[in-house]
């Protein structure tokens, strides 16, 4: 495939009961992205100590380069104590201020960006001064702008989120980050109404909704699609929205049928919760195999 893109953000280790394991939304969505066959950039910064190091061994090994990714000798790499004692709704605790929070402007950034067919960006990435203006500035420079929305209290307040919602051109969030979005903006909660509203306010060619084991929807071209949830057994969903994100953009730059995309990407989601951690490996094969052992 000829689509190159740039994840930027946030690259952390989850610390669990058990052990830790690396992981923060744009270094998981790069490497599903890789795994599907698509080349990919990652921007972010790490501490200049060990467990920015280990970092940097991990994201090699996972077949990506790591020249996007800078380091930091004042601040530490980044780290989020997970609990996992729900293992359908995971919560964090992320630690603050690290060295992703003062990811630095650089020409070289600037220009990957612009050398890519789509730019994907978080919301957490944009709670500190640096890293927001760093952020704001290359993505005038994107030509096609993915928001992944990542409501995390105290992370974000409402008029950056908007902000970001109106650079980009694809949104993607789950069930709850709607509802409080449109909470924000007074306006209609009823999801079919909502994701229409939204892309008609931001001019968004797109908006996903993921719903946890109860599939998603996707808003595009004035057309409302469904996915049902595809049952698996859950080991835990660390990292399924990120592989789901990563599938619909495949999905979105190789100019499949948004249903089918939609579909492909609940799946791919689905398989990842079948194992412990953000990014097990998997190929469009085994997503496909899912699919149709489901469909059986």
């Amino acid at each position: 495939m000829s689509s190159k893109l740039v994840c930027f953000g946030e690259v952390l280790w989850d610390v669990l009961p058990t052990a830790k394991q690396p992981g923060g939304a744009p270094c998981n969505v790069a490497v599903h992205l890789h795994q599907l066959g698509l080349a990919v950039d990652l921007i972010s910064r790490v501490g200049d100590d060990e467990l920015g190091t280990e970092l940097l061994q991990f994201i090699q090994s996972k077949g990506l380069r790591t020249d996007g990714v800078q380091r930091d000798k004042a601040y530490p790499t980044g780290v989020v104590q997970a609990n996992v004692d729900d293992v359908q709704e995971v919560t964090y605790e992320i630690v603050q201020p690290v060295a992703w929070d003062y990811l630095e402007y650089t020409p070289a950034l600037e220009t990957l960006v612009e050398q890519a067919t789509a730019v994907v960006f978080g919301s957490l990435a944009a709670r500190q001064a640096t890293t927001r203006a760093t952020l704001f500035r290359l993505l005038e420079h994107a030509r096609f702008k993915v928001f992944d929305v990542n409501l995390r209290p105290p992370h974000y307040t409402p008029e950056v989120v908007q902000h970001l919602l109106e650079k980009a051109d694809l949104v993607k969030m789950n069930h709850h980050e709607l509802h409080e979005i449109m909470a924000w903006l007074g306006a209609e909660i009823d999801e079919s109404a909502a994701v229409a509203g939204l892309a008609r306010r931001f001019g968004l060619q797109a908006v996903c909704v993921t719903k946890g084991a109860a599939g998603a929807l996707l808003y595009t071209n004035g057309q409302l699609y469904r996915a049902p949830g595809v049952p698996v057994q859950v080991q835990d969903t660390i990292g399924s929205g990120d592989a789901f994100l990563a599938a619909l953009l495949r999905g979105w730059l190789t100019g499949q049928e948004p249903g089918a995309a939609l579909r492909f990407a609940c799946a791919t989601g689905a398989l990842v919760a079948t194992h412990r951690g953000a990014t097990p490996a998997l190929t469009e094969t085994d997503v496909a195999a899912l699919l149709a052992a489901r469909a059986e």
